[in-house]
């Protein structure tokens, strides 16, 4: 099996490194299925090692099940081969639950720990649903402090061995690594040639934080995505040129940025094209045309604004680091 980039997160020398392309399992609407199953198994065949899931997503059983297939048919040697990510969901991000979730997670996945843990939106709701978009009139502030401690007692119990954030801005990982023993290891965050992050890129960067990128096609066909990505005139200008797909052009420009990349396919087809990025790179006029492409936030977090809730615009929950 061809192997992939990987990358040493900080002060990780003694783990295994993250792979620099993973798999995405959240599928809208949010619900677990045997095609789910069966598709994770596919992406394990053709050579993805890294797996993106959240308990919200409702993924964990399936790609827990496809991981004892893959083993079964040795398409993988042990749990060991893969990097395997899970999220912590808003109405768990409390420092009282914060343990038992993680728990529950493996428990769904059938593992003994996570390679990373990860709260996945910087907000609480109040205890017991599973449900996106939340009820706006359930949103809480979180306790960045407490909540952080929580999963910071989930690695030192070696329950998962990196712990991060997702959709956190520049002033809320401020915030955060201002009081952590343990700094996060991972920001995941939506990232494509429309949306390119440059300022929090520079920000994790400087502090230590590696970037995963969600979304690097745009999420079409999502609740919250668009189809501006992929119809993008300038990305297929570059595509034609190059005798690439759309797709290519956009994973290969994330993946030349520095940072891992999540792709999400049911298509054994597409799964494999997703991988054929390494062996070409984008010139410098290519990345030139897409540094000038304007830039528009697909999952804006709407869902998240509420004149009762923590957030009462969109400007307050990224801080400003939005167009």
């Amino acid at each position: 099996m061809k192997s992939f980039p990987e990358m040493l997160l900080c002060c990780s020398s003694d783990h295994k490194p993250i792979p620099l392309v993973g798999f995405g399992t959240a599928v809208y609407p949010l619900a677990s299925s045997e095609t789910m199953k069966q598709s994770i198994l596919h992406a394990i065949k053709h050579g993805y090692r890294h797996f993106d899931s959240a308990a919200l997503y409702q993924s964990e059983q399936p790609l827990g099940e496809s991981i004892v297939d893959a083993i079964r048919l040795g398409f993988i040697q042990s749990r060991q081969d893969l990097f395997i990510t899970s999220k912590l969901w808003c109405s768990d991000a409390h420092p009282h639950r914060v343990l038992p979730a993680l728990q529950n997670s493996l428990k769904n996945l059938g593992l003994e720990y996570l390679d990373m843990y990860l709260i996945h939106w910087p907000v609480s709701s109040k205890p017991g649903k599973y449900e996106f978009p939340v009820n706006k009139q359930e949103l809480l502030p979180m306790d960045f402090k407490s909540v952080w401690e929580a999963m910071e007692e989930c690695q030192n119990l070696g329950l998962t061995k990196f712990i991060g954030v997702s959709n956190f801005s520049c002033k809320k990982l401020q915030l955060l690594l201002a009081t952590a023993k343990i700094p996060p290891a991972v920001n995941q965050v939506e990232m494509n040639p429309l949306w390119q992050q440059k300022k929090l890129r520079e920000f994790c960067e400087k502090n230590g934080v590696h970037i995963t990128a969600y979304s690097p096609l745009g999420a079409k066909g999502t609740i919250w995505g668009s189809n501006q990505v992929m119809e993008c005139e300038v990305l297929k200008q570059i595509a034609k040129a190059r005798g690439k797909s759309v797709a290519q052009v956009c994973l290969r420009w994330v993946y030349e940025q520095g940072v891992s990349v999540l792709v999400k396919s049911f298509s054994e087809e597409r799964m494999k094209e997703n991988l054929h990025i390494f062996d070409w790179e984008l010139s410098a006029q290519d990345s030139e045309m897409i540094n000038q492409i304007s830039q528009y936030k697909g999952c804006a977090g709407v869902e998240f604004i509420s004149d009762e809730g923590p957030y009462k615009s969109l400007q307050d929950l990224w801080d400003g680091e939005i167009v």
